[in-house]
């Protein structure tokens, strides 16, 4: 499982991201509709030595209203949006993972979907040059989840620094970042606590608590092979070594590494612009 950010959501971000520009190209259309598929190969929850490869493709919608948008910030109602700060409540999607496909949680429950809802703030701090931009942004998410029903599962709260630059012409985009992703105790549960009906002599019964889950850093980039398709690819660094759960039987190495490649493919798009 890809936490806070599944490959379904990944591959959803890049698509709409390359698209073009957001900040800088005005006549962008108010909507675009496609196919995209990619393959990603992440852990299988933080902190696992056991990893999860996922081949997707799905249609995807990219939609920019003044309120509603579906673009490359995410999915979401946009409350607030000047030159320098924005607002925005959105949500994001992680994918499940089968416990019996980690010989760690052997006999445990599954993880299910993860359904991530909440606020988030991006303040511009500076812009080196066209088409480039530094911003911090930090989402704080209370997470639920999709199994049978909805059930909450704590918070979690990932700020971090981010740079962005694009080609003036809109033929390719390169995003780096680097933060962090903390949790309360309810959500730090959901990876690493074992209860005792679970307990072995090599996995301890174990209750979690709140702070660092790890610290992370990532690239994303796109590049456009003609006016409809684009092929696009992302690789994120997490390290887990100053984590608050390190003691954790289900905590098993120190840092993981996930990375994708994909294609989108727009089919239609409107013939309005998004702005005037």
């Amino acid at each position: 499982m890809k936490s806070l950010s599944s490959i379904g959501a990944t591959l959803l971000l890049c698509c709409a991201s390359a698209s073009g520009n957001e900040a800088d190209d005005p006549y962008l259309p108010l909507w675009e509709v496609g196919v995209a598929g990619a393959g990603a190969s992440t852990p299988a929850y933080p902190a696992s030595d056991q990893r999860s490869e996922r081949a997707l493709a799905l249609p995807f919608l990219i939609y920019r209203g003044e309120v509603l948008r579906a673009d490359q910030s995410g999915i979401g109602a946009r409350l607030l949006h000047t030159d320098a700060i924005e607002f925005d409540v959105g949500f994001a999607l992680s994918l499940p993972a089968r416990s019996d496909d980690v010989p760690a949680r052997a006999g445990m429950p599954d993880l299910g979907p993860l359904v991530e809802f909440g606020p988030r703030v991006k303040v511009t701090l500076v812009r080196p040059a066209p088409g480039s931009f530094v911003r911090l942004e930090a989402p704080l998410r209370a997470v639920f989840e999709a199994n049978g029903g909805l059930r909450r599962e704590g918070w979690a709260f990932e700020p971090k620094l981010v740079y962005e630059t694009g080609d003036a012409l809109g033929r390719w985009n390169l995003n780096a970042n680097l933060g962090v992703v903390l949790a309360d105790a309810k959500f730090s549960n959901y990876f690493y606590e074992v209860e005792q009906p679970f307990a072995t002599i090599d996995r301890p019964s174990y209750r979690a608590k709140s702070g660092l889950m790890s610290t992370r850093a990532g690239v994303s980039g796109w590049r456009k092979l003609g006016p409809d398709w684009r092929l696009f690819g992302f690789a994120r660094y997490d390290n887990y070594a100053h984590a608050a759960n390190r003691a954790s039987p289900l905590f098993e190495q120190n840092s993981g590494v996930s990375v994708g490649i994909g294609f989108a493919w727009t089919l239609y798009r409107s013939k309005a612009s998004a702005r005037k």
